[in-house]
């Protein structure tokens, strides 16, 4: 465990619990935790520079920001578990040009093991199970986090029991089925899959994924922050000065964008990329913060009516939509997600399935990645943020691309304006 973690604190009540007090929620209310660091020890200690120039190309190298690692991690031969991460990010000047922003970059974590953000999440609970002996774990899942979590573990030993809706496509499935996991598929939501799953990991000892539950899931998810600050400060845009008292080396290698724009289901996505630029500017290490924009589905309205609201209630309201990955009934990590946007003045808008499969084609063509229709939602966000004028033609605005197109081939399909031409084989015919 990481020397330099402090505890964990409950989202609701404050109350701080000692690392190993409390292995899931808060022990008094129920609530979610969120990990923290001693800033100062990590600031006087790491010359971020020094990060940025390992030779370690995976998100482990950020291990002093991180609760734990791989035990043996740098002895190991690479597995995609001990090399996760550092997925690319590509400027995308087309878009830019048809959406009059001045930089709009790609986070394109499609390219991560298992085609899906979810990697850093499960590359985190693995890592904790690991070190603690854990040998089986379980979750609740529409596809992304059971497949991240099954590939992950591929090979390391550790036995995976899945949850998931009887609805979730079959590409997710098949992923889940080749690597050997035991699955059940829940008649009813992914909620019912998730309450299952908790149930039986109470019973059976087993080790508990869930978003909302394990509370290094969140500390995965921020590891696509440290990235995308440290890929821009690579890619230059000016020196970077800050007045933090805890920053001790000039120039950072590090750099925060204008604005982040993110799918939202349970919330777990953009809460992880909120602390993990919470983190950053803790540190010195980037001198701002962006703004988050959160994008949920017309047909998953629970988040999005809470926004509206101006409070942090969240009731349970029935998801109906074919973004898969964003379909949640209640949203686990809602109310970190509702501060990630409040807390930066930003701002949640709502994706129609129509928007999402129209939003598929336009980033195969323009953006050249494929993409399933959750992860679509951020063009869809993009554009209604600047609509909303919550995104300004000046801003850097990075979209973080979470599932590939190929785990929801149905969808994909469905989006393609494009038709095949069949023909007998003869060139006449295709001059016709």
């Amino acid at each position: 465990m990481n020397a330099t973690l402090l505890g964990f604190r409950c989202a609701q009540c404050g109350q701080t619990f000692a690392p190993d007090e409390a292995q899931y929620t808060c022990p008094r209310d129920g609530s979610n935790l969120d990990a923290c660091y001693d800033y100062a020890a990590i600031a006087r200690a790491v010359d971020p520079r020094a990060i940025a120039a390992t030779p370690d190309r995976s998100a482990w190298h950020y291990g002093v920001l991180l609760p734990t690692t791989v035990p043996g991690h740098g002895l190991l031969p690479p597995t995609p578990l001990t090399s996760f991460g550092w997925s690319p990010l590509y400027r995308a000047p087309r878009l830019e040009g048809s959406m009059g922003v001045r930089a709009i970059w790609l986070k394109d974590d499609t390219r991560l093991p298992s085609s899906s953000f979810k990697d850093r999440a499960s590359s985190m609970v693995i890592a904790r199970a690991l070190e603690t002996g854990v040998t089986t774990i379980c979750a609740a899942s529409t596809g992304n986090a059971a497949s991240s979590l099954v590939t992950l573990c591929a090979g390391t030993g550790i036995r995976t029991v899945i949850f998931v809706p009887q609805s979730t496509p079959e590409g997710k499935l098949a992923q889940i089925l080749i690597h050997g996991a035991s699955v059940y598929a829940v008649e009813g939501s992914y909620d019912d899959a998730f309450e299952l799953a908790v149930q039986a990991s109470q019973t059976f000892g087993w080790y508990n994924r869930n978003t909302g539950v394990n509370p290094y899931t969140r500390e995965g998810k921020k590891t696509a922050a440290f990235e995308i600050a440290e890929e821009l400060g690579r890619k230059g845009e000016g020196e970077f000065r800050t007045s933090s008292p805890l920053h001790l080396f000039t120039p950072s290698p590090f750099r925060a964008p204008d604005v982040v724009v993110a799918p939202v289901g349970d919330g777990n996505i953009i809460s992880g990329l909120h602390k993990g630029f919470k983190d950053l500017l803790a540190l010195g290490w980037i001198e701002k913060m962006p703004r988050f924009i959160g994008v949920t589905a017309t047909l998953a309205p629970a988040l999005y009516r809470a926004w509206q609201s101006g409070t942090e209630h969240i009731e349970t309201m029935p998801s109906s939509t074919i973004a898969s990955g964003i379909s949640v009934d209640l949203p686990r990590d809602g109310i970190m997600a509702l501060r990630a946007i409040r807390e930066t003045g930003g701002v949640f808008v709502e994706a129609t399935d129509e928007e999402m499969l129209d939003a598929m084609g336009v980033l195969a063509r323009d953006a050249a990645v494929f993409v399933e229709p959750a992860c679509a939602a951020v063009y869809v966000g993009l554009r209604k943020a600047l609509q909303l004028g919550a995104i300004q033609g000046d801003d850097e605005v990075v979209l973080q691309l979470t599932g590939s197109g190929l785990k929801d081939v149905k969808s994909a399909l469905a989006a393609t304006a494009g038709r095949i031409h069949r023909i007998q084989g003869r060139l006449g015919e295709i001059r016709d």
